[in-house]
């Protein structure tokens, strides 16, 4: 045992290096020295010693001396040295403070991090500290970087939920400009919006600006900053735009105060529809980094406003239609009694005077006896036709104006309209009208006829349906229109639009029509479940639209 004892420690003394403490800490990058309890440097590596001078003083000497300039440790209202807040408190520091700049008044060139530790003997006493001084600038930078960076998504990311879902174009730039103030740190500012000739620009919204400035401050594309911003798609930045030669009407921006200025454009898809100007009364507020981040917020509230003006669009050609629909629909009425009206006066009757005559003429030929079979018989078919002709033109009327909508109402109409056409098939009728004691408007009775007439067509024509079941509830605010069948029933689902077939335009004119009074019409089926229509139609006012998934409901 001794003797491997030995040798291992031969073997230890032999392979194992004698470093000195000074080679190992000049090795190290930063900066290392050792002060003791009086201030003195009792230790700096090689980085500490290459920042002092060559002929300076340094081991033994204090280090406020040395490194500070000073006579004294260093104190409020400067700061507290931190090596007597080491050596009180016997816990170790760590500081970061900016390194000054070798000119005179210039801003500070970069940071240092120093990190104190304190020394003890075996008593446990501290005796000195141990202080390392690193470079931190770069790790600085990268988190102003990245701080920044962050910043800006989060800036990004509120104006996108600002504006995201919104439709109205006022909503979405009202939204935008106060956010995008807030970030900046700015109370004027406003977005300027390009007519629709492209060719001007004019103030939309604003904050912080007099209304004869957003009055009078209106440029053609190129003229003054915002023109020139719309017209190269490019932002500018200035430090005061009071003494810009590019700004357009100076005695106005003097007027405002106006000094510090940003303008940058609203852009989807390389296209300008407007510029967003952000001002301030101090000059060089704004920074290439402030125009940065307004650039990237123009371009997605370009975009936003690119949606926004869709939907208006959309709007707009939604009513064309419904109203181009609305005439189309009431001339539909107007054709449909002119029509009824003129087979009523004209068809009709020549038709039950011929059926008279030709009854005349059957009676005439039987009181004189006249016997020729086939005369009478041809007679008695063409009386026989013309009696067909005539229910056929009596059934044609009702179907273009029911008389009885005039005279007795909707439920009247409805009842009759539905047992004649649906009982002569064998399918049972049960009917409940509740509140219909008063006549309802024109135009509420014909568009509740014309959506049962389409829904009792649908059920003759594809239904076979044993049993109906209408119901009519109105009260002072709205009448409730419900049709039952037992029938065949349908996927609502697959009937989103109206094929070249013409499949789907019974539903999708039931739906328009009632949307055309402020209604609603949802129909609900299932396969051998039946369907069932409600349409809910406004006696004051209007509804707003149901929720619409495509042609129909359910």
């Amino acid at each position: 045992m001794g003797r491997k004892g030995s040798l291992t420690g031969a073997a230890g003394r032999r392979d194992a290096p004698d470093p000195r403490l000074q080679d190992v800490a000049d090795f190290v990058e930063d900066r290392v020295m050792v002060v003791d309890t009086e201030y003195r440097v009792r230790f700096a590596n090689r980085a500490m010693r290459e920042g002092c001078a060559e002929d300076a003083p340094f081991l033994g000497e204090r280090c406020y001396e040395v490194f500070q300039g000073r006579k004294a440790p260093c104190s409020p209202p400067l700061w507290r040295c931190p090596l007597a807040r080491v050596r009180e408190s016997g816990e170790p520091a760590t500081i970061v403070f900016t390194r000054p700049s070798a000119q005179p008044g210039a801003a500070a060139d970069g940071y240092v991090k120093i990190v104190l530790y304190p020394l003890r003997d075996g008593t446990g006493e501290v005796t000195a500290i141990a202080e390392v001084r690193r470079d931190v600038t770069a790790e600085r930078e990268l988190e102003k970087q990245i701080l920044r960076r962050y910043h800006h998504l989060h800036a990004l990311s509120r104006i996108s939920t600002a504006t995201s879902g919104l439709w109205d174009l006022d909503a979405i730039l009202n939204i935008a400009l106060d956010t995008v103030l807030e970030i900046v740190d700015a109370t004027t500012g406003g977005i300027l919006l390009l007519d629709e000739q492209g060719q001007r620009l004019s103030y939309r919204v604003y904050r912080g600006l007099s209304a004869t400035y957003v009055e009078q401050m209106q440029m053609k594309l190129g003229e003054g900053v915002a023109g020139r911003v719309a017209a190269t798609g490019e932002p500018i930045v200035l430090e005061d735009v009071s003494m810009d030669p590019r700004a357009a009407r100076l005695d106005l921006v003097s007027t405002e105060g106006l000094k510090g200025f940003v303008s940058v454009p609203l852009k989807a898809k390389d296209t300008v529809l407007g510029v967003m100007n952000v001002g301030s009364r101090m000059s060089g507020q704004f920074s290439g980094e402030d125009m940065y981040l307004l650039n990237s917020i123009g371009c997605q509230l370009g975009t936003a406003l690119e949606q926004a003006r869709l939907y208006e669009r959309l709007d707009r050609a939604r009513d064309r239609y419904r109203s181009l629909l609305r005439h189309a629909l009431k001339a539909q009425e107007e054709e449909r009694k002119r029509i009824a009206r003129e087979l009523h006066d004209e068809t009709s009757q020549a038709i039950t005077s011929l059926t008279l005559n030709i009854q005349a003429a059957i009676a005439t030929a039987e009181a004189r006896g006249i016997e020729d079979r086939e005369l009478m018989d041809r007679l008695e078919r063409v009386q026989a036709v013309a009696t067909h002709s005539g229910n056929e033109i009596v059934r044609l009327m009702k179907e273009l104006r029911p008389t009885l909508l005039d005279e007795l109402g909707l439920a009247a109409a409805i009842n009759r309209y539905a047992r004649d056409n649906l009982e002569s098939l064998g399918t049972s009728v049960a009917a409940d009208f509740k509140g219909v004691e008063k006549r309802l408007p024109p135009e509420v009775e014909v568009t509740l006829f014309r959506i049962a007439q389409g829904a009792i067509g649908n059920i003759m024509e594809h239904a076979e349906a044993r049993n109906v079941s209408i119901g009519l509830d109105c009260d002072e605010t709205r009448c409730v229109l419900g049709i039952r069948d037992d029938g065949r029933g349908f996927d609502v689902k697959k009937l989103t639009r109206v094929d070249s077939s013409g499949r789907g335009a019974g539903l999708f004119t039931m739906k328009e029509r009632a949307k055309l009074v402020g209604g609603a019409c949802k129909v609900e089926s299932r396969r051998g479940k039946g369907t069932r229509m409600t349409v809910t139609v406004p006696l004051k006012g209007a509804m707003p639209d149901a929720e619409d998934d495509g042609i129909d409901s359910g």
